[in-house]
Formats: C-alpha cells, structure tokens, sequence
C-alpha cells in the first residue's frame, strides 16, 4: 500500500537476507502510517525459517481474476517483504470447493452450511499450506488471514483450522459530505474525491478496500446519515457506479445514506409521504436506476426524524411505514438499514428512553429487508454508556449494533482511546431477554461510523488505525479479546519484539478507561462543550432544547448530582429486563462505573469501599490523569523499537493529551466545587485556573463540528 517504490531493489537472496535481519533488530525509517497494519516487515530469521517449512510458491486452482487475483498479489506482496526471496519449499494453494479433487473431501466439510465469507486453512504434511473457500471472497479473506498470522508471530499450528464470520454484515458508516468536510471527523478531509470522480479514481480507494477486506469489512455507506440529496441524482451515479466496480474484486459493497425527502428535493412532488403512490413510484424508479448500474448495490441507510431530518412523522406515519415503503422500491437486491437514533425537542421524557419508546412499539412491522441499527448506549457514543435497551426487546425485528470508531466524545484526534474494551463490554452484554447484545445482533451484523479521512496515515493518529482495525476483527468474531486484538494490531502495525509488547498492549488496553475517568467518571455522560464536542462544559445550561445542555444529563446542584432513572426518577431502568434492571438498582450493590448514569445521589453518599462520592469522583479524575502520564512514560521507554517519525507523532499526540486530560479534570472540578462548595480532599492538587478561566475557553476552530 505504499504510494513511493521502493527505492532498494532486492538483488539476492543472500543481500535479502542480511536486509532482513538487520530491518527485525532495528526500527524501520521513514515510515508514515499509510501501510496501516499491512505492512508485512521482515521477520526475524527464526521466525522466517519457521514459515517457509510451511509456505513457499503461491498457487490456485482455477481462474485467478478478480477477487483471487487480488488473492494472489496479497499472498506475493506479503510473503515477499517478510521472507524475502528465500521463499520457502511448500506450496500455498488456493482453492475453491468446487475444484477439490475427489480425496480432498475432507478439506470441505467443515465448511457445509457455513456464512458467505468462510474459510478453512489447511497444513499439508507434503504440499504446505490450502486455503479452501466456498466463494471468492473467502479466499481472499484466508490469504490476508494466514498473512496476518506469520506477521502476528502467533504459533503456526493455530493456523490450521475454520474461519466463519460471527455476523453477515460489517460496515463502515462513513459522515463524509460532498464538499470533502467529515462531520466528526479528526482525520483530515474525506477520502472521496467526488469532484474528480468518475474519471479520475484515487489510489487510495483501492487501499482503502485493500485494508477493510483484511479485517473482514464488507459494505461501506460512503455519505453522510444528515444526507445531501445529490447522492441520488444522475449526476452522481457515475461516481457511485465507479467507486463501486473498484471495491467489488474486496467484497466491499458500496451503500448510500438517503435523504427522505428527496422525492420533494430533487423529484419534483410537493410531498414526500411515504404512503403516497407518486413517492412510493418515485423510490422504486430511484432503486431501479442506481440497481441498473450497480447490480450489488447494498441499499440505503436513514437517518429520520432525528435532529431535524425529515422522516415519516412528518406526515403523521411511523418508522416502520418509512422503512417499508423504501424497502419495497429495494425488494430483494437490498437492504434499507433505518437508524433509532432519535430524540425530539417536543418529547419532555428523559432522552435516553425516547429510542426505546418509538421503536419497541412497531416490533414486528418492519419488513424482512429492514434492518433498525441501534447504538450501543441509549444516549450519543459516550465514554462509557449501558447498553441500548433496545437490544433483546425487538425480537421481531432485525438489529444492527452501530458503534463509533470516530472519537467524537472521546478526545478527537488526541492521544490514545483504544476502543475495543468498550465494544466488548456491549457485545458481552447480557439482555436478559435474548442473550448477549452478541447474540442479538449476530444474524444481522454491526456498524461502525469511519474515522478515515486524507491524512497521510488514515486515522489522523497512529493509534487510531487501532480502532478500525478492531471494529472489524470484532464485527467477524465479537468473541475475540480486546487484548489479543490490541497485540495482533500493534505487532503488525509496529514492533512485534516481546518487550514491546508486553508494554503497549497493557498500554492501550487502559487507554479508554483513563478517558472515561477524566472526562466522566462514575458514569456520568455528556458532559462536553455543545457543537464541537471537543472540551469540558459541564456548566452549560442554557440553550434552547434541555437535552443540549449537560446540566441536563448530570442534574448537579449544592445536595447532590447524578440522573435519576430509577422508579423515582425517569424509570428508564424499567425498560431493561428485570433481572438486569436489578444489578443496577441498588448503588450498594452495583457496578459502580455506571453509578450516576441511574442514581442522582447527595455528594456525601457512601461509596461501596467507604469513601464519599465526592472523594471518589476525585479518585477517579486523578486516576485519569495518572494514566495518560502513565502511557506517556510507557511510549517513551519504546522508542527503541518503533521509527523516530511516528514515535515522534505519537510522543506529541500523548503530550496534547495529557494536558488535555489535566484540562478536563480541573475544569470539572471546579464546576462541582462552586456548587457544592466542598474542600479537596488532604493532598489533592487545586485546579490551575479558576472556573471563570474554564468558562471563557473558545475554540471556533476545532475540527469535525
């Protein structure tokens, strides 16, 4: 995937050979981060002795374009830059079923019924190394598996076995506008080009497909859920169509957001109601002209009357009427995938349980090629939120898990915020009605919203890369630890050295968690600056819908602070299942990180291990701060085993976060101190500033708003 050549050819085995040793004991140069985990560096001279006893010269049986073709370079470009010339003597084959000869029967069956996409690789004692799939796509994903594997230095006997992904669909819900501005995005601007395309396709597409069909990503939603009518105009087709023939050889499907509206926006009717004949007639012409140039078409995404999109309701219809009526313009080429994130200004209830309260009702009113994707928290991608109600209480229906891989309220573009514990904690999630959120979603799949934009290394940090990598390698098996994905990605990504290792996974696996305790520890939830979401704003009160305000969500005053959702309260605890809304009653008895998600509690409440909440909250922000300084020290200590550019852009990025993350807890505990008025506890640090300082922060030109 690197854009400049090589500039050293490799001229023999043996020069090759000593390029390698030397490349695995010392750190690459003038690495950028756009090879992301791709990068296939040389492996160490035991390690490559190890491998070629089991590949060698790569092989298929069958037609090789498309999609194996694109096989067969991956498996070429790999094994060279790990191996080198020096390749090894045992073949690697790939294989479809279909071309199995009658004694390989056996290489089969533990594919029979498996999804579209598995797998098997199989170690030959004689000839090495069988990749055999169903579909194309499968050997593809086999070949960036194995591959994955020898640069992951994982022991080669795991390899030999089947690979199934865990959900059909796995997407990437991109925020990109056309005019190249990324709404939450901290990663430059968008990676489409739509001014220059059809004619002109970037490069970086085909990477860009190249790096999510190795995590096993297979759709894409290339705009904006606060969509532009223009991605269902002709003028845009030609893009779309262009983007999509580019992506097919990766298994990447290509879906559009829709804008509901656009039978008035750009169709010429006076309505956009969706039981109108001449809007239902619109749709279907609409589907049958963009299914006419893109066959595999994947469907639309909607964002409806949610912060101020049109939708159904607009015409006194349901959810289900709007979905259903795109969903027949589909039929069976597609899917319309149909967001709950919805709250209102009208509705008084507590936000958290409007989603619930709209959607829950039209259980089993959706049509068969509807999918409801569902946060995974009842609120807006926070540090730390309970999992969606929802999930488990629409058995009728199809759901989607959406999460989000941009840092919208964790940081942005600053430091390190390895989201995989969080996503773990949803999928691990029991309903208590229909098994884990895992389960629950599993025949369906999950989304994430892209953090990619144009800058060099993708991800705007080098970290970042880390997210994208995990949301996919969880979305094909949610059963994976966030530890060994944190050690796949960061071996391959930068040192696969023990030492490195064993310091910048614990590293990463604590990141998240230290962003949680100093921006909204014990539960607490949005508390950021309105629009940017960028920096603290607890005191913000003021604008015009409740729900805007963070005052809104923690409730503070001089007794107490917390949201109360309990029977006393909101009762949004009453819309989990019994046995579940019990594990959270109770603050004597409950997780605690969760604690004033569900309790308004007075300051002086004791806490389960006898602190007041009060000295716990600082605990908590303290405990935040000590950890970025923490990962700081830990990064220092590594330069040895990473490149001095992008140990240097991550030493600068963490250095931007720890003043952030001291910024975050002064500022929030000045707030709570002019409230209720309470001294620190003995040996804690007095914020730096006064609240008045805090307050008169701006920053009219924070990036993604």
């Amino acid at each position: 995937m690197m854009r400049v050549r090589e500039v050293v050819n490799r001229i023999g085995a043996v020069l090759t050979a000593l390029l390698c040793a030397a490349l695995a004991v010392s750190p690459a140069s003038a690495e950028d981060g756009y090879d992301l985990w791709l990068r296939y560096a040389p492996l160490e001279p035991s390690r490559a002795e190890q491998v070629r006893e089991v590949t060698g010269p790569v092989a298929i049986r069958g037609e090789a374009d498309g999609t194996v073709g694109a096989a067969l370079d991956e498996l070429e470009r790999g094994l060279g830059r790990m191996l080198g010339d020096d390749r090894g003597r045992k073949s690697i084959t790939l294989t479809r079923i279909a071309d199995l000869s009658d004694g390989e029967g056996w290489l089969a069956d533990s594919l029979v019924g498996a999804p579209e996409g598995s797998f098997a690789i199989a170690a030959d004692p004689h000839a090495g190394t069988v990749i055999v799939a169903r579909e194309d796509i499968g050997l593809l994903y086999g070949a960036f598996a194995l591959l994955r594997h020898l640069a992951s230095d994982r022991p080669l006997p795991e390899m030999a076995r089947t690979y199934r992904p865990a959900m059909p669909l796995r997407l990437l819900n991109h925020w990109d506008n056309p005019d190249g501005h990324v709404e939450r995005g901290y990663a430059g601007r968008s990676i489409f080009d739509w001014w220059h395309l059809p004619e002109k396709l970037d490069p970086e597409m085909i990477d860009y497909a190249r790096a999510n069909a190795s995590i096993g990503i297979n759709g894409a939603v290339v705009n904006n859920v606060n969509a532009s009518p223009l991605f269902l105009t002709k003028r845009y087709l030609p893009k779309l169509k262009r983007l999509a023939d580019a992506w097919r050889p990766y298994g990447v499907r290509l879906y559009i957001s829709a804008r509901f509206s656009a039978p008035k926006d750009i169709g010429g009717l006076d309505t956009a109601d969706p039981l109108d004949p001449a809007v239902r007639a619109w749709w279907r012409d609409k589907a049958d002209e963009i299914y006419a140039q893109i066959p595999d078409f994947g469907g639309f995404l909607v964002k409806a009357n949610s912060e101020g999109q049109p939708g159904p309701q607009d015409y006194g219809r349901t959810h289900a009427d709007g979905a259903n009526m795109l969903a027949a313009a589909i039929g069976d080429r597609g899917t319309v995938i149909w967001r709950a994130f919805v709250y209102s200004a009208e509705d008084e209830t507590d936000r958290a349980k409007q989603a619930y309260e709209e959607f829950v009702p039209l259980d089993g009113q959706f049509a068969n090629n509807v999918i409801v994707q569902v946060k995974n928290g009842a609120i807006d991608f926070q540090p730390r939120e309970p999992f969606h109600p929802i999930f488990g209480a629409m058995p009728n229906t199809r759901l989607m898990l959406e999460a989000q891989i941009t840092r919208e309220y964790l940081g942005q573009a600053s430091g390190i915020a390895y989201l995989a514990p969080m996503w773990s904690e949803v999928l691990d999630a029991q309903t208590g009605r229909a098994g884990t959120v895992a389960h629950v979603i599993a025949p369906v799949g999950m989304a994430g919203v892209a953090n990619t934009g144009s800058d060099r290394n993708w991800t705007g940090t080098h970290f970042d890369q880390a997210n994208w990598y995990a949301f996919g390698r969880l979305a094909w098996d949610p059963s994976l630890s966030p530890q060994q994905i944190a050690r796949e990605w960061a071996a391959q990504t930068f040192s696969r050295d023990e030492t490195f290792l064993g310091k910048v996974v614990p590293m990463m696996l604590g990141s998240r968690e230290a962003v949680a305790d100093y921006m909204t520890p014990l539960g607490l939830a949005h508390q950021m600056a309105t629009g940017h979401h960028y920096g603290p704003g607890p005191w913000v009160c003021d604008l015009a819908r409740p729900e805007w305000n963070p005052c809104y969500y923690h409730a503070a005053d001089s007794e107490g602070i917390g949201f109360d959702r309990t029977a006393y309260g909101s009762d949004a605890l009453a819309q989990y299942a019994p046995e579940i809304a019990r594990q959270w009653a109770d603050p004597a008895t409950m997780d605690e990180r969760y604690l004033l998600w569900f309790h308004h509690l007075e300051w002086d409440h004791r806490m389960q291990d006898g602190r007041t909440l009060w000295d716990a909250m600082i605990a908590r922000y303290d405990a935040g701060v000590a950890e970025v300084d923490a990962m700081a020290q830990t990064w220092a200590q590594l330069a040895p085993y990473v490149d001095p550019a992008r140990h240097r852009a991550v030493s600068e990025s963490l250095a931007i976060q720890q003043r952030e993350a001291r910024w975050w807890r002064d500022a929030s505990i000045a707030y709570w101190r002019s409230l209720n008025g309470l001294p620190l506890p003995d040996g804690v640090r007095v914020p730096e500033h006064d609240l008045d300082y805090y307050r008169s922060l701006e920053f009219p030109e924070a990036p993604g708003k």
